[in-house]
């Protein structure tokens, strides 16, 4: 007797649930294009499809370039770290080594971006002002009117290869007079600047709100909110 007792009480327990969950299955059919999942590190959206590339050359500054890459990867952005010389491990500035996920060239190839991102590092920078390869990408980045972010010293790269003259933007401090001369740029030493599609930041001390600015030129403030808070920052 109490088997069948508790057969019948499974049974309508189970049927109660599958309902339930028949329920839930047509609410998020319903809505599934507008749904946005927030958690304490992370920010999803089924709609979010931007895309970053960072390049990596030796002598960059591995915190700008890792906590620029981890925060826009925690904002689901999909990111790729190109290595100027290839697919090798890169040596950064501190000799931290990271090995990058394409090589520049092939990386470009799967292009465009939303965005192309420059860590600074004096050794990284020169290398990336000094690329040709690095110039066409930025230029035709510009041209497409996509956004180009740098930080530290990664802007004197942007002034090697033409890129944003008249705009306002900042740098390693130690670099505003290289920034002014002959009057390209208006200089600003806010920790970040954004000017149209152009983000700028100091140095690795605001590497975090670099990130954060990019991601919300990207996607906006309500996506840019929830990542500053699952890393206890302030936004």
């Amino acid at each position: 007797m109490n088997v069948i007792y508790y057969s019948v009480f499974f049974y309508i327990v189970s049927m109660s649930l599958l309902r339930n969950l028949y329920k839930l299955r047509s609410i998020y059919r319903r809505f599934n294009r507008n749904i946005i999942f927030h958690s304490s590190y992370s920010y999803f959206s089924n709609n979010m499809s931007k895309t970053a590339i960072v390049l990596l050359a030796e002598g960059a500054e591995e915190m700008e370039l890792v906590i620029s890459v981890d925060v826009l990867r925690r904002a689901g952005v999909g990111v790729t770290i190109a290595g100027l010389s290839g697919k090798d491990p890169v040596k950064c500035s501190r000799d931290v080594i990271i090995v990058p996920d394409a090589s520049l060239e092939d990386a470009v190839k799967k292009g465009p971006y939303d965005v192309v991102v420059l860590p600074g590092g004096l050794g990284g920078a020169k290398a990336l002002a000094a690329s040709a390869e690095v110039g066409c990408l930025l230029q035709q980045q510009e041209k497409a009117g996509r956004i180009v972010a740098a930080i530290c010293a990664a802007p004197t790269a942007l002034k090697s290869h033409g890129i944003g003259p008249g705009k306002l933007l900042t740098s390693y401090p130690s670099l505003k007079g290289q920034m002014l001369e002959n009057n390209v740029y208006k200089y600003s030493e806010e920790e970040v600047v954004v000017d149209g599609q152009l983000i700028t930041s100091r140095g690795p001390g605001t590497a975090f709100k670099f990130g954060l600015a990019i991601v919300e030129k990207l996607l906006g403030k309500e996506a840019a909110d929830p990542v500053a808070k699952g890393l206890l920052l302030k936004n």
